[in-house]
């Protein structure tokens, strides 16, 4: 009978710990969700980078996750936000942690895994904007007519309206995306075997009829042109 009692009393303690356990947590899991958005309101990047680690060590969930991944993204934290996600991509992952995992390991230098999972987002949206991302990490990854591919659907399907930012200068840029996409098409021309370079400088002179303030273009078009004078003094 004692056992009994002691084991009975055992469980009502253990019952009421989980219980208070419980309202402990729902209680946490309210007050961070009102902290972030309240950090949300004051566009402090930090406080909401740590509301979500607090919500997702008490409530984890793929959304938190990738929503943190992103946030640590977008403000320039790639090493953090692929810790977050992990290195490989899959056709099972979000829009919002393909977009992070892709952008952050371009940034990272890590350019065949960012083109992974470029392609996997450009498989969901067909987006002219993630059209260019592929072609341009195709390009850098030695893919050069396959990437021919990606920029004839950019040109065919990106609007006036799109514009694509630089920011190989101080002072960042913006150019139409179908004036970027011709800057892609014209170091694929002139990387094909017989150095097209009169053809390639025609494209880059397209493309900067487009935007003439598009710098990147402007200083390739001028190395074709240095090239051909050092080819034609030999």
């Amino acid at each position: 009978m004692k056992k009994a009692i002691i084991f009975g009393s055992f469980f009502l303690t253990a019952l009421n710990f989980g219980l208070v356990q419980a309202q402990d947590n729902a209680a946490l899991l309210s007050h961070y969700e009102k902290f972030y958005r309240q950090m949300q309101l004051q566009n402090d990047v930090g406080g909401m980078i740590n509301a979500l680690t607090h919500l997702n060590v008490i409530s984890p969930s793929v959304e938190r996750r990738d929503t943190l991944a992103y946030i640590y993204m977008n403000s320039e934290q790639h090493v953090q936000a692929i810790s977050i996600l992990g290195l490989n991509s899959s056709a099972e992952d979000s829009d919002v942690a393909l977009s992070a995992r892709a952008i952050s390991l371009k940034n990272l230098g890590d350019n065949q895994r960012a083109l992974n999972a470029f392609q996997l987002l450009f498989d969901k949206n067909q987006s002219p904007f993630t059209a260019y991302e592929v072609a341009d990490l195709k390009i850098l990854t030695g893919n050069t007519q396959a990437a021919m591919e990606d920029v004839e659907f950019g040109l065919d399907n990106a609007s006036d309206e799109m514009n694509y930012a630089f920011f190989e200068r101080q002072q960042p840029y913006q150019v139409p995306l179908k004036a970027a996409f011709m800057h892609l098409k014209a170091l694929i021309t002139f990387n094909g075997k017989n150095e097209n370079i009169d053809e390639a400088v025609a494209i880059f002179d397209e493309a900067l009829k487009m935007a003439p303030n598009f710098n990147l273009a402007g200083l390739s078009r001028q190395a074709l042109l240095e090239r051909k004078e050092q080819n034609q003094a030999q």
